[in-house]
């Protein structure tokens, strides 16, 4: 049997900017509305689904494996929205990208606080997916 990832739930104050935010920054198509959640399709059949809590929101980590050339769409839609990012998750880098393991990298916020990733290699610098 193979297992793989199908969905996450992203906790969030508003549902509508937080998955629009995501997918206009990794330059992925309109989120869609399902039930209460607002669906964010990523490769592979997963999506991302947002809902919205009244509670505070704990920050979450969300890693994405990108290619070389969504990487630089990223890395220009954060700089053109004024966006701090970080070379590392402890976000004492600002401004700067890592390139572990041969590739690069970086972290920045979203609207509530969750740590956002993209990397063009998986840590480890592990063949697989990115290998397109």
């Amino acid at each position: 049997m193979t297992i793989e990832l199908n969905h996450t739930i992203i906790w969030c104050r508003d549902r509508h900017v937080s998955a629009d935010f995501f997918a206009e920054i990794y330059g992925l198509p309109e989120p869609v509305d399902l039930y209460h959640f607002r669906l964010v399709k990523l490769g592979d059949g997963v999506s991302l689904d947002f809902a919205e809590r009244d509670k505070p929101v704990s920050p979450q980590h969300y890693a994405m494996l990108v290619d070389e050339t969504a990487f630089d769409g990223i890395l220009a839609r954060i700089e053109a929205r004024g966006l701090t990012f970080w070379a590392d998750p402890a976000r004492s880098r600002a401004g700067e990208i890592n390139h572990n393991d041969g590739g690069r990298g970086l972290y920045f916020e979203d609207p509530d606080g969750h740590i956002l990733e993209a990397l063009t290699v998986p840590y480890g610098g592990f063949p697989g997916k990115n290998d397109a």
